[in-house]
């Protein structure tokens, strides 16, 4: 499989982020991409309200990415928002297929984590999500679901041997290395080959100064034995990369944590040592 990851950096003009998405699905599709994967947030960048730029999955922001991936023939995954029942909106991705049908993936886990708190403006997603690309199943997680192994492991249970995971990931101390780790945990925890692709370090300073989760860059792919396969800096990039996708079959017999994984009881008593007679002897 040949994937793209294109790190662009959204501003807060959905129109010319549409112009930067359709047209990063023509250039990874001429360089012969079967998947091109956008950041999380793609639409409209984080800092700014979210309710007044959402559109429903079958709006006309996602009508253009649909239909460009229909004219270029490539399936396309990019960050938008939807709205919610509540009046808050779902950090929603489109998965537009080169058929024209596509699928959306409400995050499932939110970021109220590191003083910002994402469940105040948006609703948490309920079910996880896979889709094909010519035979091989893809699942997908966004951004702080990164943090949540069992999601990874859950997906790959259900076929997918690639995970996408687009993301707008927060500045901070040691936060590189935190998302760095992250993808290669999970692409260990699932034997599969894992997709971070991040947004790019805003242009503007204050913008990524500004507290909000505006991205970091550093899109990096991951295969099932926890090899980099490719990982960029903190610019606006968009190469193709491919997938030698026999390296999930042989990661999943040699390193079978899928089929070693123990599944606990969601409630346990733990059994706990007596310091003064620790051998449990009278």
């Amino acid at each position: 499989m040949r994937v793209a990851m294109a790190q662009i950096s959204s501003g807060d003009d959905p129109a010319a982020n549409l112009s930067t998405v359709v047209a990063g699905i023509r250039d990874a599709a001429a360089q012969g991409a079967d998947l091109v994967v956008f950041p999380e947030a793609a639409m409209c960048r984080f800092g700014v309200p979210l309710k007044p730029i959402a559109q429903p999955i079958d709006g006309p922001w996602a009508d253009a990415v649909v239909a460009a991936a229909v004219e270029s023939g490539i399936t396309a995954v990019a960050g938008m928002f939807t709205p919610a029942d509540d009046g808050r909106v779902y950090n929603t991705l489109l998965i537009a297929q080169p058929d024209g049908t596509r699928v959306g993936y409400d995050k499932l886990h939110l970021y109220d984590a590191f003083g910002f708190q994402e469940s105040r403006t948006v609703a948490p997603g309920t079910t996880p999500v896979t889709f094909d690309v010519g035979g091989t199943t893809v699942g997908v997680a966004t951004c702080y679901d990164v943090r949540f192994p069992g999601l990874f492991s859950g997906l790959a249970r259900l076929g997918a041997d690639v995970i996408v995971v687009p993301t707008s990931w927060g500045a901070g101390p040691g936060k590189r290395h935190q998302w760095e780790v992250l993808v290669t945990a999970r692409a260990l925890d699932s034997t599969s080959f894992v997709v971070g692709v991040g947004q790019a370090v805003p242009a503007d300073p204050d913008v990524a100064d500004s507290g909000a989760p505006t991205g970091i860059g550093h899109s990096q792919i991951t295969d099932p034995f926890g090899t980099v396969v490719a990982a960029y800096d903190e610019s606006v990039k968009l190469d193709v990369h491919e997938l030698d996708l026999a390296l999930v079959e042989k990661a999943r017999k040699q390193l079978a944590v899928l089929a070693n994984e123990i599944h606990l009881p969601t409630a346990l008593t733990p059994h706990r040592i007596d310091t003064e007679n620790p051998d449990g002897r009278a």
